[in-house]
């Protein structure tokens, strides 16, 4: 995915890091995603020794939901900021938020996320995904900070 890449989550400081980066694609007429990561359900520990087949869980339906949300991210957010909007594209996808924001970054000029999430430790300088995502990226990272 060439261009600006964008981790969203629906926490204050992700709507902050859409922002940034909405206006930075279109700065630079760069294409926008924004990628939405749907954790991976807890497999019980027994898998090790017995597999657990993967059920049909609505989960098409839930990846609907999120699409839905993030692209009213979208929205609102290119309406707060009115002037030119980039070229934007959601996509959802399903794992661990932190290893599919490094696998995006493979072809990306820029990767942008924020601070911290919508994790327990609001206080944290950097959160989990933020941090290794910094440090395992292979584009250029912009943590977008929450203002004091």
């Amino acid at each position: 995915m060439p261009g600006i890449i964008v981790g969203v989550d629906g926490s204050e400081p992700s709507r902050r890091a859409l922002g940034w980066a909405m206006r930075e694609a279109a700065r630079h007429e760069f294409p926008l995603t924004v990628v939405t990561v749907r954790r991976s359900p807890a497999r019980p520990a027994t898998e090790v020794y017995w597999p657990v087949p993967n059920l049909p869980d609505g989960s098409r339906a839930e990846e609907a939901t999120v699409r839905k949300a993030a692209q009213e991210m979208v929205n609102d957010t290119a309406a707060e900021l009115g002037g030119p909007a980039p070229d934007v594209t959601v996509t959802v996808t399903g794992g661990n938020p932190a290893e599919e924001l490094v696998r995006a970054s493979r072809d990306a000029d820029m990767l942008v996320v924020g601070s911290h999430g919508s994790g327990g430790f609001a206080s944290l300088l950097l959160g989990s995904v933020s941090s290794q995502v910094v440090h395992h990226a292979t584009c250029p990272v912009v943590v977008i900070r929450e203002p004091h």
